[in-house]
């Protein structure tokens, strides 16, 4: 039994409710609940950066259910990390830049919904220039990595806007969770 934190990093934008992304994260909770401890937060609604720090101390496994807005996070997600990610509980000064991460022995996973296709993806002739979905994301992965976490393979739905099959991408996802979490 793991006890795993679930974010959901969606923030209000435009036409965009939200409803995919508290839909996956809906989803991995019925999945994982089962044989796991799960605690949420759904940084939209609000949340107190005390307790998200405790909840990240908790966790041997963080997923971060998040939007792809302008090639990263939405900007309150952005907000919840440089709120929540504190010197001296999550990383410290090192002698090596970027080796004082204090998060040691936990993992994370990217759960992201884009409007780019997935051809866009893995194709040099395309628009991300043949990068896969972890170069796309390696900024967001640098974040973890200095916090001292190690990486899950990550996950997308592709192209949510123009073909939002919402039921293919629970299914992957299950697929998704049962591969990258071994069970």
């Amino acid at each position: 039994m793991k006890n795993i934190l679930i974010i959901n990093g969606h923030q209000q934008y435009g036409s965009s409710s939200g409803k995919l992304n508290q839909t996956l994260m809906d989803s991995m909770v019925r999945l994982l609940e089962e044989k796991n401890t799960i605690q949420t937060t759904i940084i939209q609604n609000g949340y107190s950066i005390e307790a998200e720090q405790q909840k990240f101390l908790w966790a041997d496994i963080i997923i971060y259910q998040t939007p792809i807005y302008w090639f990263s996070v939405p900007g309150l997600f952005k907000t919840y990390m440089d709120e929540v990610y504190a010197y001296g509980l999550f990383f410290k000064g090192a002698d090596q830049y970027g080796s004082g991460g204090l998060l040691t022995g936990k993992k994370y996973m990217f759960s992201t919904t884009w409007n780019a296709p997935k051809q866009a993806f893995n194709d040099p002739t395309q628009f991300f220039k043949g990068n896969n979905l972890e170069e796309a994301i390696s900024h967001l992965h640098r974040v973890q990595e200095f916090l001292g976490m190690q990486p899950l393979k990550s996950f997308a739905c592709y192209d949510v806007v123009k073909n939002p099959n919402v039921d293919k991408f629970v299914s992957e996802l299950d697929v998704h969770l049962k591969e990258v979490l071994n069970f």
